[in-house]
């Protein structure tokens, strides 16, 4: 229980120290400082600060997001839109856990950037969740055709499209919020009236 204590305490004041101040500004004795935490324990549990930034995208950003994705091949954009809040909750939660309550939407924009730009394989993997989320848009739309939900003269991959990139267009910390995504929900549903049978 201890050591894994130790190693959640590495991966949230990491990903805190990262979102606040950049993955290129953080390193191994700052995180060390930071935690109080001697070098041998810090080794112990990762070989160098990109092991834990390659950690924190996949438990934070790309494993999530995955699961969200095991939906079964009748769903509906109710059942999408659902799935993809679980998910933006799931996060919001995560964070908010961070000692430092000014991290906002920017941090994590930026975060995600320096982690697909510096790491082809984060890259590589977040583009195969892109497309996979537009499949299951486009499968979601079509069903909700039938079930008499969705209008059928809707540009299903267009409408998928821009269900993909709702997320796109959160506050990046206008609010002044930690972590604001209310403007998520918002977006999905405000996009769902516009394709719904009336």
């Amino acid at each position: 229980m201890v050591q894994k204590d130790r190693k959640e305490r590495i991966i949230y004041k990491a990903l805190e120290l990262y979102l606040i101040n950049g993955y290129e500004n953080v390193s191994i004795t700052d995180l060390q400082s930071a935690l109080d935490m001697g070098r041998g324990t810090m080794y112990y549990y990762f070989k160098n600060k990109d092991e834990i930034f390659v950690e924190i995208v996949n438990r934070f950003f790309l494993q999530p997001k995955q699961n969200m994705l095991h939906l079964p091949d009748d769903v509906r954009v109710p059942q999408m839109i659902e799935a993809l809040l679980r998910y933006f909750r799931f996060l919001e939660d995560n964070l908010m856990e961070l000692e430092d309550k000014n991290i906002n939407t920017s941090n994590v924009i930026m975060l995600l950037y320096t982690a697909y730009h510096r790491f082809p394989d984060l890259y590589r993997r977040a583009n195969r969740l892109y497309a996979s989320e537009k499949e299951k848009w486009i499968r979601a739309l079509r069903n909700s055709i039938i079930a008499g939900e969705v209008r059928r003269d809707i540009p299903v991959e267009t409408v998928a499209t821009l269900f993909t990139h709702v997320k796109d267009g959160y506050d990046a910390g206008q609010t002044g919020k930690q972590m604001d995504f209310s403007i998520i929900p918002k977006q999905y549903n405000y996009l769902y009236e516009l394709i719904q049978v009336k």
